[in-house]
């Protein structure tokens, strides 16, 4: 069987080749982002300082603010790029109703945010009233709000049984992880928004029975 010889490309062609090969997306992957030349230049810069020549120019005060300046850069850099956004904690930016409080009545939670009303604090005013409205449908046995539940699912679910609030719902579920994830500051406008939906529903009767009420053979 014949050995086939190499082929030694001409100039032109060789450039060809090479300008095909570079042209693989793998390498702008391999490429180093703007934060990483950051670093290697400040991590240059600290090796050049410290493996210098004692007294080369440098005093030590000198030294020690260049070296607090950096370290703030980092540690602003950090803050800035390296921190996720809060709007974006969970997949679908909805926060649990709740938390670990499992214990305020509705009217406890109405009272609340009306004290934080009271002292402008719309974002806690506004958090506490929509969880006032969840807690009030948990003690009229309408729907529970288990742990771990979200405010637009509980506004989905409460608008089976109270279809007239539906739009309230949704505008208040909205308003309660805006001021839970800092997207929209609370405003008084917000919170009498979302009063007058828990108020409406509290003096309203829903549409069915919950499945769990329903008289046997009842559909909910």
């Amino acid at each position: 069987m014949p050995f086939e010889i190499p082929v030694t490309p001409g100039p032109d062609e060789a450039r060809e080749w090479a300008e095909r090969e570079l042209a693989d997306p793998v390498y702008d992957a391999a490429q180093p982002t703007f934060i990483d030349r950051i670093a290697q230049a400040i991590g240059d810069f600290l090796t050049q300082l410290l493996s210098g020549p004692v007294g080369g120019g440098w005093s030590p005060l000198l030294g020690l603010i260049v070296l607090l300046v950096i370290a703030g850069l980092v540690v602003g850099g950090l803050l800035i790029w390296g921190r996720p956004r809060l709007a974006h904690r969970v997949s679908d930016g909805s926060s649990a109703l709740f938390g670990d409080d499992e214990t305020r009545t509705a009217a406890q939670l109405r009272a609340s945010a009306a004290a934080h009303a009271e002292a402008g604090r719309w974002d806690q005013a506004v958090a506490e009233r929509y969880r006032a409205l969840a807690r009030g449908l948990e003690e009229r046995d309408v729907l529970d709000a288990l742990p771990g539940t979200t405010a637009r699912a509980l506004a989905t679910r409460a608008a089976e049984y109270f279809p007239g609030q539906a739009a309230g719902l949704q505008a208040g579920a909205a308003a309660f992880d805006d001021v839970r994830y800092l997207r929209r500051r609370g405003t008084a406008e917000m919170y009498a928004a979302v009063a007058a939906t828990d108020d409406e529903i509290a003096r309203t009767r829903p549409s069915h029975l919950p499945d769990a009420l329903a008289p046997e053979g009842v559909g909910a």
